[in-house]
């Protein structure tokens, strides 16, 4: 067992190159998911401080000097971020485990992770033309690939540590002047990784960091000098920062999770389709926007399924996510809590009969059994759940399932379990997602060149390796005119 205790400093800004304190907000605690003792004071930021913010970044951004030199030192700076980090990831770890509920066992896992997403920038930056000539009949003509200008960027909870320097590191790699905004929930995490970029040395300006609610994200987010927007959460707030960014059509990259179906075929291996299904369950406690929310299996299959699950779920380790035995953690946060046992008691009331067999730890934290709720109405199942929690629905056909799960499509992510595959494929093939898996649920890239765009109320954009730089440039073609075209 790792010891429980860890002190998570009080969250600070770093704006106009220098750290400073940030406002706390009166009687409001960061708390300890596996507790809800008190972690540290919550913090805003205040609005001249963040118009300062928002002045410098405009000040600072340059489109002008993508030579090979200027590529070559930003892309030895990002070496030296991921040096940094890999000396600070049990910190990370730590904090990300105490922020999210994760168990340790994970985030120490993703946290191992984080240097090599920032070298694949630094890579990115050495290998991607940042110029290219066009095939014009022997003129000069040629495709810059610009950054738009200053970048908010905002992150949820439940990545705390990775989706903040994945996106940092991109967006300083195409050469956008960022500030970022992390959740109020978890603001330990990503000040770390701000700390390790400050300390390789950065171009002034080059990264900010902001604390505080959606208050200050819709400021920022709304203000004119910002010209992208990369944005991970809820549909609410996407929503709102699609409407607001409207006023002068920032670009967006939007990616807003989902009820992610998960189809299991009359062929199934129940044992594969059950073990999948709880690994992306009880994944990160099930707080990733890409885990199953609503499993459509073969009514054949239903109950062998269920009883399955069950099974594997009455015997995991619920407990403290510092403990090594940890299987799944608290649930990060009081409102997000509440919002699932919510969610709960609605499936209920649907008439789903809902099994939460895991046995909880004497703690005063947020803790949930993983859960199957089974039986509701799948048309009026569709809120995503966002956590251990899934809903089971049976059905006759392939076509039964594929029309429940398209009409209200997550968008983002979808499950097939099915012993043929390429019977599997072809029906993931059909699922209005962005990423099918077949017989599994992991989460890293399906393939080295995999691409995903995020569909319907998904959101905007995608994610994928070649579009993690490029989301933050724009294309600008410049050459010599000919008065030898035909028009």
């Amino acid at each position: 067992m790792a010891s429980n205790e860890i002190t998570i400093p009080q969250p600070v800004n770093y704006i106009a190159d220098a750290w400073s304190e940030s406002p706390t907000v009166d009687g409001v605690w960061n708390v300890d998911p596996n507790t809800r003792e008190p972690v540290h004071r919550s913090v805003t930021t205040a609005p001249g401080d963040l118009d300062r913010a928002l002045r410098h970044a405009e000040r600072v951004y340059d489109i002008a000097r993508w030579d090979e030199d200027a590529r070559r030192e930003r892309a030895a700076m990002l070496e030296r971020v991921a040096a940094i980090v890999e000396t600070r990831t049990e910190d990370i770890a730590r904090t990300d485990s105490l922020t999210s509920g994760a168990p340790i066992g994970v985030t120490r896992k993703v946290a191992a992770f984080l240097p090599a997403r920032i070298r694949a920038a630094a890579s990115d930056l050495v290998n991607i033309p940042r110029v290219t000539a066009l095939a014009a009949g022997g003129r000069d003509v040629r495709l810059y690939k610009v950054p738009w200008g200053p970048a908010a960027i905002l992150t949820p909870w439940n990545g705390p540590s990775f989706i903040p320097a994945a996106k940092i590191a991109s967006a300083m790699a195409a050469g956008c002047p960022v500030i970022l905004k992390p959740s109020e929930h978890a603001p330990g995490s990503a000040q770390i990784v701000v700390e390790c970029f400050v300390e390789a040395g950065l171009p002034s300006g080059a990264l900010q960091l902001v604390h505080g609610a959606g208050d200050v994200g819709a400021r920022l987010t709304a203000d004119s000098r910002v010209k992208v927007v990369s944005f991970t959460g809820g549909p609410g707030a996407g929503r709102a920062i699609a409407r607001a960014a409207a006023e002068d059509f920032k670009v967006l990259q939007l990616e807003l999770g989902g009820n992610n179906p998960v189809l299991v075929l009359d062929d199934a291996d129940l044992d594969v389709a059950a073990d999948g299904i709880l690994d992306g369950l009880t994944k990160l406690n099930g707080q990733w926007c890409e885990g199953p929310g609503k499993i459509l299996t073969h009514r054949g299959l239903a109950g062998p399924l269920l009883e399955a699950l069950t099974e594997r779920i009455s015997k995991l380790v619920v407990g403290h996510s510092l403990d090594e035995s940890t299987e799944i953690g608290p649930i990060s946060n009081a409102p997000h809590f509440q919002t699932l046992r919510s969610r709960i008691e609605g499936l209920r009331e649907l008439g789903a009969a809902v099994h939460g067999p895991a046995r909880l730890p004497e703690l005063d934290g947020f803790f949930l059994s993983p859960t199957i709720a089974a039986g509701a109405e799948p048309a009026r199942a569709t809120a995503e759940l966002f956590g251990p929690v899934a809903s089971l629905h049976a059905v006759d056909s392939d076509e039964q399932a594929l029309r429940i799960a398209n009409a209200h499509p997550s968008g983002l992510d979808a499950y097939v379990f099915g012993a043929d595959t390429e019977r599997a494929i072809d029906v993931g093939s059909r699922l209005l997602a962005g990423e099918v898996r077949v017989n599994g649920a992991k989460l890293a890239d399906l393939g080295e060149e995999s691409a995903q765009s995020f569909w319907g109320p998904a959101g905007i954009g995608g994610h994928g390796p070649a579009e993690s730089v490029r989301v933050f440039c724009g294309d600008r073609v410049v050459g010599v005119d000919s008065p030898d075209l035909p028009l």
